[in-house]
């Protein structure tokens, strides 16, 4: 098996560098690619879906990107202990109507030894937005290093 660093137990530093990893990730809307970091027999609950294993992590993240175009996506470190992390995030996407939306929500991870996540717990709230009212604005995929995070973006 090969190792995804930063490894638990996570100190503040490596905590914030896990949080960014997994947000460039999410951003590149690559689901094969994103399903190698979660162990095999990863455990999620994404709202009210519950999914087991990375072929349906994958299944979930092709129809997820399929419906939510455009999508950019900014994590925060909230909290971290050995192997676990808390994170808040947001992130906008539209609709194949180009109604624009931007989505709330809070994650709880939990790492096994490797590096990989091994559960995933999110809730997230959905609110419409006005395009005129995007807050994200980089080219798809990872976030550029000098474009604020939550934080310095009021959120």
């Amino acid at each position: 098996m090969t190792d995804r660093p930063p490894l638990p137990p996570f100190t503040r530093e490596s905590a914030i560098e896990k949080a960014r990893l997994a947000e460039d990730g999410w951003n590149s809307r690559d689901p094969e690619k994103v399903s190698l970091a979660y162990t095999e027999d990863t455990y999620w609950r994404n709202r009210a879906e519950f999914l087991q294993g990375r072929q349906q992590v994958v299944e979930f993240l092709r129809r997820k990107w399929d419906r939510e175009l455009d999508y950019r996506l900014i994590k925060e470190l909230w909290a971290f202990h050995e192997n676990r992390i808390a994170v808040r995030y947001a992130y906008e996407w539209h609709d194949d109507s180009f109604n624009w939306f931007r989505s709330y929500g809070n994650e709880n991870w939990e790492y096994d030894e490797h590096g990989l996540m091994r559960r995933r717990f999110a809730c997230i709230n959905d609110l419409p937005i006005k395009e005129a009212d995007r807050k994200f604005h980089w080219p798809l995929g990872r976030r550029l290093d000098d474009h604020p995070g939550l934080s310095e973006l009021g959120m």
